[in-house]
């Protein structure tokens, strides 16, 4: 398989609808131990070499850590005594649910979960969810590889930046990869109306001006995946700004530039074509609304050099 594998949303929507459900239960064990972090960070999923993590998650004197392995199939539940490790197959959202919830309890970690998806229209409790569903291992990971590649230009573009910016996150909620950079100024309140999910979260986590690129598998009106990029609250001029490269547009209905991720991977420099289209998006949003970029910019990090002071 390629660095940047194919990711043809057609062929794989179904197992994307119930990874995005599984993820979401699993995400809600770290919501539901976590203390509140601006922004929500408290709550993502990262990417890791095998996979996607919570990130280890205090329970009282105990940690826990749950990890979708992509490699091995199967969803790894670690503490800081005994593991165990659920395998990832075709199984109702029901099902996953109790699982998970009945591992947790017998690794003596027990955890209560929020028990609907958020950020979908159809917020069908988990354990009432026991429709059959779709997992197709192949397609999972190359969802993941997609995410590795994603990861790794993300965090090359986050360097490039003094001011206050976000570790790149995956959300499980919207089930895209994102990294966001804040000008310091404070946001108007948003006007919320996210489905599914309390307007205060979403006031909460665009409280502060932002310019947010991300990677996003596609869905309902957009159905590629994409790498994305927006400001909040939007300025005047950013959407008919000029950015890079060529396959870049806005899209009105999402209110955001879009790249194919199908050009960047089929590119012969998907990393150059990455980075220019973050870079191109982030000034227009960062000149449009009057960023100080001298005080908030810099080169590219380099490994095992230290920033010049």
């Amino acid at each position: 398989m390629t660095a940047w594998p194919a990711l043809p949303y057609a062929a794989w929507k179904d197992t994307y609808a119930t990874l995005h459900l599984w993820t979401q239960i699993v995400g809600k064990v770290r919501l539901a131990r976590t203390p509140w972090l601006n922004h929500s960070w408290q709550t993502p999923l990262y990417v890791t070499p095998r996979g996607l993590t919570t990130g280890i998650i205090h329970h009282g004197a105990r940690t826990l850590d749950l990890e979708f392995d992509f490699v091995d199939q199967v969803l790894r539940i670690r503490t800081d005594g005994p593991t165990t490790a659920l395998p990832l197959a075709p199984m109702s959202v029901a099902e996953f649910h109790i699982q998970v919830l009945e591992a947790l309890q017998a690794l003596g970690t027990p955890v209560t979960i929020h028990g609907a998806p958020n950020e979908l229209p159809q917020a069908v409790p988990f354990e009432q969810d026991r429709a059959p569903r779709t997992y197709d291992p192949d397609q999972a990971q190359r969802f993941w590889r997609a995410l590795l590649q994603a990861d790794r230009v993300f965090k090359t573009f986050r360097t490039g930046f003094l001011g206050k910016a976000s570790p790149v996150h995956f959300f499980w909620g919207s089930f895209d990869l994102a990294v966001t950079r804040f000008s310091g100024r404070p946001a108007p309140p948003h006007p919320g109306g996210v489905p599914n999910l309390p307007d205060v979260v979403a006031r909460e986590a665009y409280s502060h001006e932002v310019s947010s690129a991300g990677f996003w598998p596609g869905g309902p009106g957009c159905e590629e995946a994409v790498f994305y990029s927006y400001a909040y609250p939007e300025p005047a001029g950013f959407r008919t700004a000029a950015v890079a490269p060529a396959g870049a547009r806005f899209d009105p209905g999402l209110g955001e530039f879009v790249l194919p991720y199908e050009a960047v991977r089929t590119s012969r420099d998907p990393d150059a074509i990455l980075l220019a289209f973050l870079a191109s998006t982030y000034a227009a949003a960062a000149d449009a609304a009057n960023w100080d970029r001298d005080a908030l910019e810099c080169p590219f990090g380099v490994p095992g050099r230290p920033r010049p002071s």
